[in-house]
């Protein structure tokens, strides 16, 4: 149950990153989806686009823990540290 629990935080922690991204180009930005993040890529802003998407990750973070879902929380922290990881080399 254990490696569940950890994959099913990692997998709310990419969807939430991804959520915050799509709000944030949609609402901030008033352009599509897809053509803010050419854009952002093109100007080599990407990287703090998915900065500001992983914001949600903390709220997703906190109702974790207060549901006393540790190990979930530990998949969303590893989401974002894969993320992370993965801004740095794109």
């Amino acid at each position: 149950m254990n490696k569940i629990d950890l994959l099913t935080g990692f997998v709310i922690g990419i969807i939430t990153c991804f959520i915050g991204m799509f709000l944030y180009i949609t609402i901030g930005m008033h352009t599509d989806f897809l053509a803010g993040i050419q854009v952002m890529r093109s100007e080599g802003h990407l990287g703090k686009i998915v900065t500001l998407g992983a914001i949600l990750d903390l709220i997703a973070f906190g109702i974790l823990l207060k549901m006393n879902k540790e190990l979930m929380a530990r998949g969303v922290v590893l989401a974002v540290i894969v993320l992370t990881i993965v801004t740095i080399f794109v």
